[in-house]
């Protein structure tokens, strides 16, 4: 339970973190109303268009009596815009953070940036970015809705249908927003969707801790688009735990005093600091007439006193 509490503070910490740099929270939050406003044309589309709909699509009912007609295409009138209200809920985070990938990205290299350390980039072109994350979201999707549809048919099930089938949903949908969320991160850490997976089932209770109060949170109209900003630099800052630090930061740096083998020009001083402070040490001086004497190799031939 450890895990799921601090998973839970990263959540508090990003949105402490977007809380204390307001450009970027206002910066991160135009992703979400963009998507906002697609999403509610599309609803009130659906809303003035779904009895059109259904009409179309079943043509066999137009020679019903008059309460019958009415009541069956009523009920899938009102079942057209309660799965279009559905999918509008399930897909808001992973198209919002598809149409928010430059705001989202730039907004990951700050958090990283503030926090100390390498910004690790991917080196990826803008639309070769864009093209991962629609194919890795479709993923997430698919992945979702196989779920979604096995705890469907678990929630006929007498008791446990009613109270375990919906907590194993919530935890489901947890567990892929933290994937969708850090992804932002990870992705630019060269880490791909399988990788992002592993790391996310070996720290589980984790990412249920991020990922199941903001799934609870977005079931709240707009909130998610309020949230979104902070839940970016929560998972960003969780991002770092996950992955730790950058390949290239630990590199070269060996032992106190150590001298690397390569890159070091023949006669350049050498520092060894088993002191206080660096203890130079230069080759002899040439005396008249000689050429200087460069530093000998670290293998010489046996018999060879070295200096």
């Amino acid at each position: 339970m450890r895990d799921f509490g601090a998973g839970f503070g990263y959540v508090l910490k990003g949105q402490r973190w977007v809380v204390g740099h307001g450009r970027w929270f206002g910066f991160g939050l135009l992703p979400g109303l963009i998507t906002l406003v697609l999403y509610a044309g599309a609803l009130i589309g659906l809303f003035y268009g779904a009895d059109d709909l259904t009409a179309w699509a079943t043509p066999f009912a137009d020679g019903w009596s008059s309460p019958w007609l009415g009541l069956f295409r009523g009920f899938l009138t009102a079942l057209v815009f309660a799965l279009g209200l559905f999918l509008a809920v399930v897909t808001f985070t992973a198209v919002t953070l598809l149409v928010g990938q430059p705001f989202y990205e730039s907004l990951s290299e700050e958090v990283d940036r503030t926090e100390g350390g390498e910004v690790p980039e991917s080196g990826r072109s803008f639309w070769h970015e864009m093209w991962i994350s629609a194919r890795d979201s479709l993923r997430i999707l698919v992945r979702v809705s196989l779920y979604g549809i096995l705890l469907f048919a678990l929630g006929f099930l007498p008791v446990v249908g009613q109270t375990v089938v919906p907590v194993l949903g919530f935890c489901v949908s947890g567990f892929f927003l933290a994937e969708e969320l850090t992804a932002v991160a990870l992705q630019r850490r060269d880490v791909d969707l399988k990788e992002r997976l592993t790391l996310l089932r070996g720290r589980r209770m984790l990412a249920l801790g991020f990922g199941v109060p903001l799934t609870l949170a977005f079931l709240v109209p707009l909130v998610a688009v309020f949230l979104m900003p902070g839940a970016v630099a929560g998972a960003t800052l969780m991002a770092r735990e996950l992955a730790g630090p950058p390949s290239g930061e630990d590199e070269g740096r060996g032992a106190p005093g150590a001298v690397p083998a390569a890159g070091r020009e023949p006669g350049a001083t050498l520092t060894l600091g088993t002191g206080p402070g660096p203890h130079p040490v230069s080759p002899p001086a040439a005396g008249p007439g000689q050429a200087a004497h460069p530093v000998p190799p670290r293998h010489q031939a046996p018999g060879t006193k070295s200096w």
